[in-house]
């Protein structure tokens, strides 16, 4: 399964931004998907997930500010990014547990992840 994110750029304090972040391959289910982000030098941290039954995680730091949101019938994630701060500055990776088929036919349980899109906020 290949993950394609997208929407990412600059943007001043206070204004959004949408991500995009599209599944395709030989997909047979897509279940929790979700979103990482990254900083310079800082860890990778849990954004926001969402389950295949639209259960919603959030972390602390975007609670109120961010949203994130499904498309099962088309394998798509989004996170509407709303009240953007100077701290939100980091490369946002998408992932997705998924079940796929591999050319010989059989199941492949993985999770995948995005290349990332940059997000930079200015001050």
């Amino acid at each position: 399964v290949q993950l394609q994110a997208s929407g990412g750029g600059l943007v001043q304090a206070g204004g959004s931004l949408r991500l995009s972040c599209a599944a395709s391959g030989s997909i047979i289910r897509i279940n929790d998907m979700g979103w990482y982000r990254q900083a310079p030098g800082k860890q990778r941290e849990l954004v926001a997930a969402i389950t295949r039954g639209g259960s919603t995680n959030y972390a602390d730091s975007v609670k109120g500010r961010f949203t994130i949101s499904r498309d099962s019938a088309k394998n798509t994630v989004y996170l509407q990014m709303n009240s953007l701060k100077p701290e939100d500055t980091a490369v946002y990776y998408c992932n997705a547990d998924s079940l796929s088929s591999d050319p010989g036919g059989e199941m492949v349980a993985a999770m995948d992840w995005g290349q990332g899109t940059l997000v930079t906020v200015s001050s």
